[in-house]
């Protein structure tokens, strides 16, 4: 091929090339729809707290017992002794007929005397002396060895006051209360005579008026005397042992009676 020939040909062949070029696709295609991305966007799920299955709480009950009342303890029974020893502290103490000042006189102790003590009573604080005749002193002027409330209780149940042989007792008229003051007890009986030369001395009162009375809650035993048929004392409410006494004629010789008080109720 001549050289005329050869530069138609290359002529060509590049013409070719450019026209090809312009119908080549582009860098981005057109020819298809773009996909459809079918993405479904889902809210973020947000895992629900876990949900326990809580029992109900159940409270256990201790049932509380009771209080527990307590017994009252009853009171522990004090030891009966035969006797004890005592001492008189006393210049010159009266040892006396029955448990009280005002009872006939029997002998004197001296201080120092060394006695034995067998019985008490129940209310004042006399005891019993041993001995020949029985008598009785003040447990004040006394020194004793031991707990005379562990004595044996004598009076009024295990001794007996001398019975006069010259007068009859007396007879009780009435008892009664104070009617503004129903706590003041007033006891009268029939008076009765003593013959001259039955007195022990210009001391003694011729009445001795046991009475066994209520006051600030303790039964007392109280001998009241009096030279007159009648007496007025406390009696108040609030004692487990009924209140009672009773009439005592005294003469040198020993006692007439007794004559027993009608105890007038409580109101």
């Amino acid at each position: 091929m001549d050289n005329s020939m050869k530069k138609i040909y290359w002529t060509s062949l590049s013409l070719i090339f450019l026209l090809t070029a312009c119908t080549l696709p582009s860098a981005s295609p057109v020819d298809f729809e773009p996909a459809s991305v079918s993405a479904t966007v889902s809210a973020p799920t947000e895992t629900p707290p876990s949900t326990a299955t809580l029992a109900p709480a159940t409270e256990t009950f201790t049932p509380i017992p009771p209080p527990t009342e307590t017994p009252t303890p009853e009171p522990t029974a004090i030891p009966v002794v035969e006797s004890l020893d005592a001492t008189v502290t006393a210049d010159l103490l009266s040892c006396r007929y029955g448990p009280g000042a005002e009872y006939l006189y029997l002998y004197g102790l001296k201080k120092g005397a060394n006695i034995q003590l067998t019985g008490r009573t129940d209310g004042n604080n006399w005891v019993m002396v041993a001995g020949k005749s029985l008598c009785w002193v003040n447990a004040k002027f006394i020194e004793i060895k031991g707990d005379p409330q562990t004595l044996k209780v004598m009076y009024p149940g295990g001794y007996k006051l001398p019975v006069s042989p010259y007068y009859s007792q007396t007879s009780v008229l009435s008892a009664v209360r104070d009617a503004n003051n129903t706590s003041q007890v007033t006891v009268k009986w029939t008076d009765i005579t003593l013959r001259a030369g039955d007195e022990e001395d210009d001391s003694m009162f011729i009445y001795i008026i046991e009475v066994w009375r209520c006051e600030g809650g303790k039964s007392i035993f109280d001998p009241l005397a009096s030279n007159y048929p009648e007496v007025t004392f406390t009696d108040e409410p609030g004692c487990d042992i009924p209140s009672h006494g009773r009439v005592y004629f005294q003469e040198k010789h020993g006692f007439a009676g007794p004559a027993e008080i009608p105890w007038p109720a409580q109101p």
